[in-house]
This record gives structure tokens, sequence and C-alpha cells, in this order.
């Protein structure tokens, strides 16, 4: 998986462009997909790809929470901002807890998949997490039935003596393959100083059949909710997965 520099080198950056307080709505339509599916009580949760924990911090107080990134200054940021949450270094494809749970969520971390092998891999690694009847909570920043093509999007986010200025430049070089690529400027007002760094991110891009058909591959009944969209019109589907119990067995 290709290395960004958001997640690196300018991870401190990210309270600042993301902050946890705007994740709170949406993160109130993954509380209400887990109630409805598993009831009542602190169930266990594992987040793959939490990366600084924005979306998670909402949901602490409700389950008890694990927590993986594959990024070690995402994780730094989410241990600070999650305290109680445990928290591990890993890849959502390969990482292997030897434990179980009720719920995996995988928020636009997902996104960094870029073909469907990275993404059978990881829906085996939320089936090998969970107990049978669990669910499996996927947010991918885009679906292919909603990608518009060239998108630009611009921002600004100040916190403290920080203030960045984002301008996102989203395009499909080849609609014949499943990725787009997202190119960054930042330009960074920091204690007086501006300078301007540049990032650029690969994601994947897949039909809303190819997520659900996957993921049903992988032993999940799938179903598709659609969401509010951001700005720009990502983020607007949620897929819901309930691992079914093996041929022959009641669970």
């Amino acid at each position: 998986m290709k290395s960004h520099r958001l997640y690196n080198d300018l991870a401190y950056l990210w309270p600042v462009i993301s902050p946890p307080e705007e994740y709170a709505e949406e993160a109130g339509y993954w509380r209400g997909a887990l109630r409805d599916r598993l009831g009542p009580g602190e169930h266990r949760i594992l987040e793959l790809g939490v990366g600084g924990g924005h979306n998670l911090s909402h949901l602490t107080s409700d389950f008890s929470a694990t927590a993986v990134d594959i990024s070690p200054q995402m994780l730094a940021l989410s241990i600070k901002l999650n305290p109680g949450v445990q928290h591990h270094l890993g890849d959502m494809r390969t990482v292997r807890l030897g434990q179980t749970f009720d719920g995996v969520l995988i928020h636009d971390a997902i996104s960094y998949m870029l073909n469907e092998g990275d993404l059978r891999a990881t829906f085996a690694t939320a089936r090998i997490h969970l107990r049978r009847g669990g669910v499996l909570l996927v947010a991918p920043d885009w679906v292919r039935e909603v990608f518009k093509g060239t998108t630009v999007l611009h921002w600004v986010r100040k916190k403290g003596d920080v203030e960045v200025t984002i301008q996102e430049y989203l395009h499909d070089p080849d609609p014949a393959d499943t990725e787009l690529e997202s190119i960054f400027t930042y330009t960074i007002d920091e204690n007086g100083n501006q300078r301007v760094e540049r990032d650029t991110h690969i994601m994947g891009l897949f039909p809303v059949n190819t997520w659900t058909t996957l993921m049903e591959e992988a032993g999940f009944e799938v179903e598709t909710l659609r969401l509010p969209a951001q700005d720009g019109g990502y983020g607007a589907f949620l897929f819901v997965g309930t691992l079914r119990s093996p041929q022959g067995v009641v669970s």
C-alpha cells in the first residue's frame, strides 16, 4: 500500500484538516446500524483502518472498542483521542488479533483497497474476527455510480496557531481500471510561516455490485444503506453485512 504524507510526516495536520467533531452526525448512522442489528449492550467492536480515531471517538461511550491502523503516526493520534481503546499496528488485509468481536467497522480507509484481491483479503479479515451473526460496516468514499468525474474540492480549517487551506483535485486517469487519483495541495500557515505541501493518494473505485458481491462471497448477508453525501458527493453508501452461520450450523 502506497505511503501517503497525510498519514506520515503530515499526520499532525489530520485533527486540523478533518476535526473529530465533524464526524458526529455520520457516527450516529453507524451507531444506529449496529444497534438495529446487535441490540442493546456494550458490544465489542473492532475498527480496521481507524486512522486518527475521529469516527470511533463518537462510539466509544456505547461500545467496547479495539482499533487497528497501518500508520504508526495515525495510530498515535487515535491513542491520544481514544485512551480507553486497545490499539494495534497492522494491515487490514492481513492482521490477525486472535479475538472475536460483535462488530467490525471499516470507514474510509477501505478506499485505499485498489483491487478486488485487496477487498477479498479485507473481508476475510473481518470474517475471521466476527462471531456468527456479527456485523460488518463498510463505507468507501466513492462508488462508481456516484463518481461524476473530475472534481475539485476546497476547504479551510484552523486550530490554534495552524491554518490549512486544502485543495483536492480528484480524477480518474484510466476509467478502465479500478483506481482514482486524488492530488492534495496543503497551504499551511503555522506560527506565522507559510508553506505549500503536495500529496497524492491513489484510491479504489468499484461499482456497488462489486462491494455487495464480494461481501456475500465472504459469508455476509448484505444490506446497502444510502447516507447523506458529504460535500462533493462522497460518503453516500454504507454497506452492512451480517455474518451467516456456516451451512448446517445453527447460531
